[in-house]
Formats: C-alpha cells, structure tokens, sequence
C-alpha cells in the first residue's frame, strides 16, 4: 500500500454549474474515501473570471458561505480558485483596488484556501512568470487565507497551450518557481492538458523544476467542451501509478458535468492508491458502482458503458436513444436522471461556451 496524497475536487470545468446540493452530496460521498480538499471555480461563475472585478450579488455570497460551513463540518478544506482574467497584463490601480475587495470578500465569507488561476488567457507580458509571482506575493499579503496555490499560465507541457494562448517563455516553470514563496503551492495537468497516463519520473521532473511538489490538476473524469461533452466519464482511474504520491502535494481531479456519476471514478482514484501495484481499475469501477449507484442500477451502467463512455451521443442511433431513454426511466436514482439529461442533450458544451466563460 502506498501513502495516499490529499485527495481534493477542483469544480473547473465549463458548461453549465452543478447546484449546491449535488456539492453537498459530491463531498459527502467523498470525503470518507480521503477527499479532503474542494476548490469552487467554475469557468461559468462570472464573478470569478470575465466579471472576477464585481461582487457575488448576496444570495450566491450566503450560499458560498454555508457551503464552506458544511465543508468543514465534513472536515474538507474550501477553497474558492479566482480567475483574475488577464490581469497580469495591466496590474494597475484600478485592477488592484478591486482585487483587495474581492479578497476582503473572500474573508467574510471565512475562505482559507485561495486559489489563483491564470489558467486559459493570453499573455503579451515580458516578464511573464516574474510577473505573477509578484501578484501572488501581493495576494499573500492582503489575504486572510493560510493556504495560497497558483495555476501557472503553462500549466502543462502540452503544446496546445502555446498555439493557442501564445508561446510559452524560456524557462518559465523554472523562473516561476524560482519567483514563487516557497510556501505557494502549484498546480500541474501532466505531459497532457488530459493526460492519459502521469508518471513518478514526469511528477520528479516537474518538482525539480518548480523547486517543490506540484499538487496535481487531474483532467479525469472531466468532460466539457464540444467534444467530451457528448461522452460520460465513468470508468476507474489508469496511468496514475500510485508510485506517484511521493511527487505530489496533492491530487485533485476536476470532476464532470455529471456530478453523481463523477464520484464512480473518483473513489476509484482513491482505491489505486490504497491498493498501490494490486489496483485493478475494472473491479474498482464495478464496486465504486455499487457503492453510488445500488447493484441493479450498476450492473445496468456496466451494461452499457461502451455506449455511454465510447460510442457518445453523436454516434447513438435514435433508435438505441430512445432505448437508452425507455431503459433509465425505471431507475428512482438521481444518476440515472443525469443519464436521461445527457441522452437529451442537457450537458451539451458549446465551443461559445468555452470562448465566452
């Protein structure tokens, strides 16, 4: 068996939200298998990203605030992941008077984990990773949180990165780490934006780069955008060898649209850890089923799963649909509803959704 790293939910995906109570359940399902982080940064929140510099109108700061209550009465840390959009490209006054106020927000409400993210913006900054760092350390300073953590703007090798957001600087993960208080912790995809397989040399390589253990931005069993959108990501966790845990401050997974049915491979995620060589992802995936969804409704998803994981909506003949459909209706089960909604198109992803959030 091998140590197991801080398990956590980063919700930062695009398309439509989840509502309060599927976080609830989502933490309560979670937090006995080791989840004891959850960062609230949906790409849809626009009080987060595009209109980051506006307060959360009331009802939704009340609704954060009880949210962070409960997480600590299940004894899981929150934590709100910020967006600052393209700040680093004009930290002006203007820009840093509403930073202060979001961050005094953030207090109110009894946030102790922040998270800073310059994940999926441009940049025409020289300096860039110098740059930063020192709004970070700005953060630090004026924020009562006790736990900081930054998405770099390169947060993988993944060369996608550099066609679309522009090329990444020389040595950027190396100066940004350099830059960084040692005490800052960073998020890291992999060799993927949605890599398929991590490794214990690729993690060793990051944090000697980084100059400390990065905390893990796992994109499983995300599925936003046009594509995974139209398939459900239900099977266990491979390619995260446990071997892992001695490279990782943390590991996080940013769940799918499907909040429910994310906990299937989530808590397979925690049995490869606990399970170490002997992890089987198969027979992970028929208990953590059985676990979530009762013994008839997983028998019935293992039944399916090619379709459901594989084929996607775009390739189901109307026919094999309205089976589908027919089929799930006799199951009382909010997962078995998350499947109707996907069969109707509900968690569609639209490319202007990702463009505009």
């Amino acid at each position: 068996m091998s140590d197991q790293p801080p398990l956590g939910i980063i919700e930062g995906f695009y398309g439509p939200l989840w509502n309060w109570q599927e976080r609830r359940q989502v933490v309560q399902s979670l937090a006995p298998h080791g989840y004891r982080n959850y960062w609230y940064a949906p790409k849809a929140d626009v009080f987060l990203r595009r209109r980051w510099n506006e307060p959360h109108p009331d009802s939704e700061a009340r609704e954060l605030a009880d949210f962070a209550r409960f997480c600590r009465d299940q004894g899981v840390r929150f934590g709100i992941g910020l967006s600052p959009f393209e700040v680093f490209n004009n930290f002006d006054g203007a820009a840093q008077t509403a930073l202060a106020q979001k961050l005094a927000a953030f207090d109110r409400l009894g946030i102790t984990d922040l998270a800073i993210l310059f994940d999926d913006m441009k940049s025409g900054t020289p300096e860039l990773a110098g740059r930063q760092a020192d709004i970070i350390h700005w953060v630090a300073e004026r924020s009562g949180a006790d736990r900081l953590t930054v998405c770099p703007s390169y947060y993988s090798d993944d060369p996608v990165l550099d066609r679309v957001f522009g090329q990444r600087p020389d040595h950027y993960l190396e100066d940004l780490g350099k830059a960084l208080d040692p005490s800052v912790q960073v998020f890291w995809t992999g060799e993927e934006v949605c890599s398929r397989e991590i490794s214990p040399g690729h993690l060793q390589r990051v944090s000697e780069a980084l100059g400390r253990k990065p905390v893990l931005w796992d994109n499983y069993p995300v599925n936003d955008g046009d594509r995974m959108s139209r398939h459900l990501h239900l099977r266990g966790f491979t390619g995260r060898p446990a071997a892992n845990s001695q490279y990782l401050a943390g590991h996080a997974i940013n769940p799918a649209l499907q909040p429910i049915l994310t906990t299937i491979p989530a808590i397979t995620l925690a049995r490869s850890y606990e399970h170490g060589p002997g992890y089987q992802y198969g027979r992970a995936f028929q208990r953590a089923a059985e676990e979530v969804l009762g013994k008839e409704l997983a028998r019935q998803v293992a039944a399916d799963l090619l379709v459901l994981q594989d084929t996607g909506l775009h390739r189901i003949s109307d026919e094999r649909r309205q089976a589908l459909t027919e089929c799930y209706r006799h199951f009382d089960h909010p997962a078995a509803r998350e499947i109707l909604h996907w069969l109707a198109g509900a968690y569609q992803v639209t490319d202007e959704m990702v463009q505009t959030q």
